[in-house]
């Protein structure tokens, strides 16, 4: 498939990046002055690692904890360009996860509404069960996403109980205060960083932009194991 990203996702990238610099702090200022003079440019001292949050047993990340590059991915339930990348990119990402060398890590935004909020909630109340990524997959079937009639409370259940998870306490732990928190601390973390479409993507700390073609992604992991070998 050859996708057309939108000027806005390159935009965007620059927002990022923009954003970054200038949250690094004061403490930086100095080694990143003298590091501009020398090259020319400041963009490659960019470091997002920051983001990866690395926590054992956290239900919606892949791979070892202490993989040497780490894969966090802004995502929304209701982004077709989500749904495709999970179809089209994920399974060559998973080699590397199988071969310890990367970690994914999910963080589900709400950019397309409050269905979408729902369906995060719903995700993670499925992880408090194990099934985290069985549901992310099934609301990702055949690289499509659901349409937003299927994103209510009884569609959500219905989907959960249909992976043999607890639908009672799914539903009370999709509603929780607690489902409620943990969305907005993803949420923070994304406007924080400039994220205002989805997917986006750090690997490696480095920013990158929309649903690109698969080589852009073993690109962007080969590199920054490159870097983490060096």
């Amino acid at each position: 498939m050859l996708w057309l990203i939108p000027l806005a996702v390159i935009v965007l990238a620059a927002v990022l990046i923009g954003v970054v610099i200038a949250n690094q702090g004061s403490a930086d200022d100095s080694a990143n002055a003298q590091s501009q003079s020398e090259s020319g440019t400041g963009e490659e001292e960019v470091d997002l690692s920051f983001v990866e949050h690395r926590v054992e047993d956290d239900s919606r990340a892949l791979g070892d904890v202490d993989a040497p590059v780490t894969l966090v991915m802004f995502s929304d339930y209701q982004c077709p360009y989500c749904a495709a990348w999970n179809e089209e990119t994920m399974p060559t990402m998973m080699d590397y996860v199988d071969k310890g060398d990367l970690r994914i890590e999910m963080r589900d935004l709400a950019v397309f509404g409050e269905e979408s909020e729902r369906a995060a909630r719903a995700a993670y109340a499925a992880g408090l069960q194990g099934k985290y990524w069985e549901f992310h997959n099934a609301m990702f079937e055949g690289g499509e996403h659901p349409p937003k009639s299927e994103l209510d409370d009884d569609s959500l259940v219905a989907t959960a109980k249909d992976l043999g998870l607890d639908p009672t306490k799914f539903k009370g732990d999709m509603n929780s205060v607690e489902a409620h928190d943990e969305f907005e601390a993803n949420a923070q973390e994304g406007y924080s960083l400039g994220v205002a479409s989805t997917p986006t993507f750090v690997i490696g700390g480095k920013p990158l932009v929309g649903a690109q073609p698969t080589d852009e992604f073993v690109s962007a992991v080969d590199d920054a194991l490159a870097e983490a070998e060096g």
